[in-house]
């Protein structure tokens, strides 16, 4: 090589060299900027509510809890240093429509996590979609239990929080021998009457002849018919009860129709699963005093946690007579959960939130604490409340202590061996006991069967 050449190769090589450290300082002044620019971003936190449609009277109030938490998050300092920023989507009572709102929630607008759905049936849609985008769901209604996914966290009532000890006090402590399962015609009501009809009669030896089962489709009102065929069943010589999944608006014409053929408590009790302070606003709740509901948490729980979150609802919607209800807690817990599960993991990515949340413990509206289980279910009070004139509910019975959710019924024969564990090495959401084995279906497979049925 010539002289001419190595002067030329050499100014040629640093030429090179300063160029590829410019590139890669670029490169990296762009990385630092763009770790800025997500770091100062909005958190975005997406909301899957019905504010139309049937379900309507139920879920915008729980849309409406999840923007004053956020709110009061942000007024807090927000979250890592970032604010929140609510992504609200309608899917309006309509179940295929919540796995496409579910999509846009996750895929287009890139949501940290997702509060949302009421009814099983939506929930069974959205599931296949955040199980394969990992998104992250907080579900805040009680529901049949029969499930466990990595992708979603319970903080409803499974039914060993709620049917099963409304059942046993009916039995115990109203002297109740004869039961009619009125429900609406979807997966929650069918399911937990799977469950309670099974409770029945293996525990209780109650005769196939003493179980009235009805359904009806959502949004259903003409109820004449079915209230004589219950007010019939109930005039057969034993003590009857009414256990009632019907969800939605049917509700209100429901009660009316006990009211105008004068069915009241004392003759057969009601006792609801999906009626809250909430449904009970659109009703003339003079002739439904004594009727009953069982939840987790009521209005009229005498806690200062409760009165500051009742404060607080009230200043929110400006609203005097606005009232809170059980979802509305079960939201409250899931939300400072994940805003606990979060400040853990020291970011918002799901699979690190997914794992910082097992053993997160927060309070609850009843004066205690709820603990997130390996199983994505928490533990919850269960409360047997009396219909109030005012609307309200008067806590008749409650367990002593919390009670941890149970993914999967004990009077089921195909989920009674079958438990879920999230946490490393198991992960798994139906973990066969007997047999040594995770099942070989996830969730999302499962809803997507169950929906099909």
């Amino acid at each position: 090589m010539t002289t001419l050449q190595r002067k030329t190769h050499s100014r040629s090589a640093r030429l090179t060299g300063r160029f590829t450290t410019a590139l890669i300082a670029a490169a990296v002044m762009g990385a630092s900027a763009q770790v800025l620019a997500q770091d100062n971003d909005p958190i975005k936190v997406g909301i899957l509510h019905s504010l139309s449609g049937t379900m309507a009277i139920s879920e915008t109030v729980l849309k409406d809890t999840v923007e004053m938490l956020i709110e009061q998050q942000n007024e807090a300092g927000g979250l890592l240093g970032r604010q929140l920023e609510a992504v609200v989507v309608d899917p309006a009572s309509n179940w295929p429509l919540f796995a496409e709102r579910a999509r846009e929630l996750l895929a287009q607008h890139e949501v940290d996590v997702v509060f949302g759905n009421w009814t099983s049936v939506s929930r069974k849609a959205v599931l296949p979609v955040f199980e394969e985008l990992n998104g992250l769901l907080f579900y805040p209604v009680q529901y049949e239990g029969e499930e466990s996914s990595e992708n979603v966290f319970y903080t409803g009532a499974a039914p060993n929080q709620q049917a099963i000890p409304a059942v046993e006090y009916l039995i115990n402590e109203v002297g109740i021998e004869r039961f009619a399962l009125v429900g609406t015609d979807y997966v929650y009501p069918r399911t937990t009457n799977r469950i309670l009809e099974a409770f029945l009669k293996d525990e209780h030896g109650i005769a196939d002849e003493d179980i009235m089962v009805n359904y009806t489709p959502f949004g259903h009102s003409d109820w004449q018919n079915i209230v004589s065929e219950i007010r019939r069943f109930g005039e057969e010589g034993k003590p009857t009860a009414v256990i009632s999944t019907i969800n939605g608006d049917a509700n209100v014409p429901f009660y009316t129709e006990l009211s105008n053929q004068g069915v009241d408590a004392g003759d057969i009790p009601v006792i609801a699963f999906s009626v809250g302070e909430q449904e009970l606003t659109g009703i003339d709740t003079g002739p439904l005093v004594g009727h009953l509901a069982a939840w987790n948490y009521f209005m009229s729980v005498d806690t200062d946690e409760n009165y500051d979150f009742i404060d607080a609802w009230i200043d929110y919607t400006g609203d005097e007579d606005a009232v809170t209800n059980d979802p509305m807690e079960a939201h409250y817990i899931g939300f400072n959960m994940w805003a606990e599960a979060v400040r853990k993991a020291g970011t918002t990515d799901v699979d690190a939130v997914k794992d910082a949340i097992i053993g997160v413990t927060v309070p609850n509206l009843t004066g205690g604490y709820a603990a997130m289980m390996p199983n994505h279910h928490i533990t919850k009070p269960v409360l047997i409340g009396e219909i109030q004139d005012n609307g309200q509910f008067d806590v008749v019975w409650q367990t002593p202590s919390t009670v941890a959710g149970d993914a999967w019924s004990d009077y089921l024969p195909g989920s009674r061996d079958l438990i879920a564990d999230w946490r490393a090495p198991m992960r798994c959401g139906n973990f066969n006991v007997v047999n040594g084995s995770c099942g070989g279906s996830t969730a999302a497979e499962e809803a997507e069967a169950a929906l099909a049925e």
